[in-house]
């Protein structure tokens, strides 16, 4: 089995407050998918973050081929719920996909 990756978020420039601007941290939630942080910058349906990570298996019609699985927490989500499973901070998120061959 393989692990997409999600997308790398490195490259990206900060930005810098004017002088005399008080900063207050933000709070980004966030999901651990397949390891690596995950931002959650707006609400993220499971099927979305498949799409997201599977561009070329998922194409334009938005279906997922078989062969591709999600868990959460260590428990596996039926396909039939991902477009109406939300992630939420702190998620532990696993999308694998099954490899042909030997």
């Amino acid at each position: 089995m393989t692990h997409p990756t999600p997308p790398s978020t490195t490259g990206a420039r900060p930005t810098t407050p004017p002088a005399g601007t008080t900063v207050h941290p933000r709070s980004t939630a966030s999901a651990l998918v397949n390891g690596e942080p995950y931002p959650l910058t707006a609400p993220t349906t499971v099927a979305a973050l498949v799409a997201a990570l599977l561009p070329e298996l998922v194409g334009d019609t938005g279906d997922v081929p078989r062969g591709v699985a999600v868990a959460i927490d260590d428990a596996v989500l039926p396909r039939s719920t991902w477009s109406s499973t939300t992630l939420r901070d702190g998620d532990r998120v696993e999308v694998v996909t099954a490899v042909q061959g030997g």
